[in-house]
């Protein structure tokens, strides 16, 4: 048997017990050190029932079945979803875009999980599995932005919305060499902005945000965007603020409709926008390189909790007063 968190009623979460996974051919079995929570606290704050919580994931490899391309004592860092494997996308790295994702589902937030094996990323020696984990929602939205925008030294990046991903977003941009404007306006996300460095930090609730944001570069708006909240209303920020010819990618989930002039934002304008949800996997010895070479990714982990005081690591969560949180399976 294996502890796992599961949400049991309204801002109510607890350990729960379940068999250990099987293996498939291929498969790996990782005995989990550090899950980081990602949103599920909406679903804390909503009563939402679920015994299959997390997406993100870091540990050691306790079992390969036949055919596995990873062996016991490997150090990994999980991949989300259960991809195909065979397909185009798979093939070329882009698995997260897969048009025939398994219908497999296994929570993070416990003690093992099974995976294919294709899908687990090494980890290099002398790197935590705390830090190794921000290679999933932490740092990886943002950097697979980034790597396909062409983010550099020479840029400026407009970051809205200063949750985990966004805050991830300043580390990633900050290790390119580029400026970095920020749009948030939790004093406590400003705070942790501020301590890594941001060059800029404009508050959403300004009617006068995008001649703030225009003033800050010259007049002409940042090369670069990346939305992070999922809030339309930042979306038309991005879109009203970026430069001619800039772009904006958007890693912040949104189930609501933005709306977008073709002619004026798109056609006159000439900007780009580019949907962006996790990162080619070829890209990932690079995104290890910011996890090992950056002082600002110290900074993005501001709560660990035993697993076991999973009630308190879920409202300090929903409190929003955090940058990532690490739960640890095992204790």
């Amino acid at each position: 048997m294996m502890k796992l968190a599961a949400i049991t009623g309204e801002k109510k979460a607890e350990l729960i017990e379940r068999e250990k996974p099987e293996l498939k051919a291929g498969w790996a079995l990782v005995k989990v050190h550090a899950a980081p929570m990602c949103a599920e606290y909406k679903s804390f704050v909503q009563g939402d029932h679920s015994e299959c919580l997390g997406h993100e994931a870091a540990g050691e490899v306790v079992e390969a079945a036949p055919g596995s391309k990873v062996k016991v004592g490997d150090r990994v860092v999980v991949m989300p979803q259960y991809p195909c494997g065979e397909c185009e996308m798979c093939i070329a790295g882009d698995f997260i875009y897969c048009e025939h994702n398994q219908n497999h589902y296994e929570p993070t937030m416990t003690q093992y999980l099974s995976k294919p094996s294709w899908l687990l990323a090494k980890i290099p020696d002398g790197v935590s599995y705390e830090k190794a984990s921000l290679a999933c929602c932490g740092l990886g939205p943002s950097h697979g932005a980034f790597s396909t925008m062409g983010v550099n030294a020479f840029s400026t990046v407009l970051i809205t919305g200063l949750g985990p991903v966004g805050l991830g977003a300043i580390v990633n941009a900050k290790f390119r060499g580029a400026a970095v404007i920020a749009v948030e306006m939790n004093p406590y996300r400003v705070e942790l902005a501020k301590q890594m460095g941001v060059d800029h930090i404009i508050d959403p609730r300004d009617k006068d945000a995008v001649s703030q944001i225009k003033a800050l570069t010259g007049g002409k708006g940042p090369d670069y965007g990346l939305d992070c909240s999922g809030v339309v209303s930042a979306h038309r920020l991005q879109i009203d603020s970026v430069k001619r010819k800039g772009k904006v990618a958007f890693v912040g989930e949104c189930f609501s409709e933005t709306p977008i002039k073709v002619s004026d934002d798109l056609l006159r304008k000439g900007i780009h926008l580019i949907g962006s949800w996790h990162y080619n996997l070829n890209e990932f010895p690079y995104l290890m390189k910011v996890i090992e070479q950056s002082p600002l990714a110290d900074l993005l982990i501001t709560h660990t909790f035993p697993m076991s005081r999973i009630q308190e690591a879920f409202e300090v969560s929903a409190s929003q007063q955090s940058g990532k949180i690490i739960l640890k399976p095992w204790e």
